[in-house]
Order: C-alpha cells, then structure tokens, then sequence
C-alpha cells in the first residue's frame, strides 16, 4: 500500500501534534511534508495530499473532508502567535495587511473588526513581514512563529484569540486534522494520537530543540506550548468552531455552514 501522505504546518505550535511523525515514528505509513497552512489547505484540495493539518475553516471549503477527532491547535485566551499588529489605534485602520500564509485567521480578522469596532477596511495580502505589511497598511495580520517575534514595545497588540473569546466566551480553534474522502486504513486517529502524546510528553525535548531553531529561549516556548495553545477538540473547541462558522457565514465569508463530519 503507498504511504499516506501528510501535510504537516511549518510552525511551532504544530509540533506537539506531529512530534512522533517529525521523529520518524509510522515511517512506514506515512509520509509527512511540511508547508505553510494555506499551502497543505491547497495540496490537500487538489489531492496532493491525503490528510493535512489545515486551517479550521477549510473544512468548510474544501468538499467532502472528515476531520479526526478529539486533537485541534486551539485557545482558550490569548494565544500569542495570531496577532494584529498596527501603527495606529485600531479605531483609524483603513487597510488591512493580511499574511498570505493565513486562511483561518484572515476570516476571524474580518470578523472581530467588523464586530468589535464597526471597521470594514480594505485588505491586502504581503509575505510574513511586519515592517514590510505595515509600510504598505495600518495593520497587518501576522500568525504563527513570525508572530512570537513581533517587537510588542514598536507596535499596538491585539491578540486575536483573546478578542474571540472576549467577544463569545468561546475557544478559537485555529486547525484541525483533515482526511480526504478516499482515504481507508483502519484506526487512523491511532497514530495521529499517539503522535501528540509522544508530542506532550517530550515537551522538554522539542521546547529546547525549536528555541534553538527559532533564537528564542526555551522556557518561552514551553510556556507557549502549555499555557496559550490547547491540542484537544472536545465539546467546548466544537461549538467554538461551530460558531466561527457560524459567523464567518453571516458576514458573507463562506456559504451556509455544513456540519463537521468526523471520522468514525
């Protein structure tokens, strides 16, 4: 049988999910390449993948997905890597800088700014670079690891998770594990859980390996991994996605909600 191939986020907050895989763990089922989130959006879309750790609301576009159960990136508060970052006070921005790596987060962005504060900017799309963005915008969205190393003292923060559950009182689930509908092997959600425990429990290990990597300190990205990000989709991540579809539907932003289907 060939290996699964699977699509697996180039950012931090993606390694507690797929650490036994990055580890060579199911080698000889799996075959996992690394992108950016909109790219194994893409990939997994044209069949280019079978399953893909993509942004959550691509379940809602990419047809016919099943998505496997009880593992997510999620916050419940402020998450620290989905920032708006602005120059002026977010009440004067009128153009919007969106990282061209972003889904997810460029609908929630969408959504908190009309909510929030009645804006309707016009929106942009740059390469991850906050001084590049906010040369061309009043503020740019910036995710993932490029995110943690925002100068928060040069700029105004606005930490989109936190907005979210100001806004709902609900977690923001920013991805998921997603199967294309032809893919058949039996006790699939197996590996992909046993990747995360082996993730959880090595997090010493992979704190200290990507704070080398990322010339950050690996006490912060410990505390990163533990206290801003949450793995596990249970029924309080689902109504939290249930309702970002929900109002990413209501402001024009995808059709009519399908419900998740999950693998089973």
């Amino acid at each position: 049988m060939p290996k699964l191939r699977v699509g697996i986020v180039n950012f931090l907050n993606s390694k507690p999910l797929a650490w036994g895989f990055l580890k060579g763990h199911h080698a000889d089922l799996f075959a996992p390449s690394y992108h950016p989130p909109s790219l194994v959006a893409r990939l997994l879309a044209q069949g280019n993948l079978d399953i893909g750790l993509i942004p959550s609301i691509e379940v809602q576009r990419i047809p016919n997905l099943r998505v496997l159960p009880d593992m997510c990136v999620a916050a419940h508060h402020e998450v620290r890597s989905v920032l708006l970052v602005s120059r002026v006070p977010l009440p004067e921005v009128r153009r919007v800088a969106l990282d061209t790596n972003s889904r997810t987060s460029a609908t929630l962005v969408r959504i908190l700014l009309r909510e929030r504060w009645g804006l309707s900017p016009e929106y942009i799309h740059e390469r991850p670079d906050p001084e590049r963005m906010l040369a061309e915008a009043d503020a740019a969205l910036v995710i993932g690891d490029p995110a943690l190393r925002v100068d928060r003292e040069r700029y105004l923060i606005t930490d989109l998770a936190a907005e979210w559950k100001d806004l709902t009182g609900q977690p923001f689930v920013f991805a998921v594990w997603a199967v294309r509908p032809e893919v058949e092997i039996p006790d699939l959600p197996f590996y992909f859980k046993s990747s995360l425990r082996y993730g959880l429990s090595s997090l010493d290990t992979l704190a200290r390996e990507a704070a080398a990597e990322m010339g950050l300190d690996s006490s912060e990205v410990r505390a990163y991994l533990t206290e801003n990000l949450s793995f596990f989709l249970r029924d309080e991540e689902i109504k939290g996605l249930e309702e970002f579809y929900r109002r990413a539907h209501e402001h024009g932003l995808i059709l009519e909600p399908r419900p998740i289907e999950f693998w089973k």
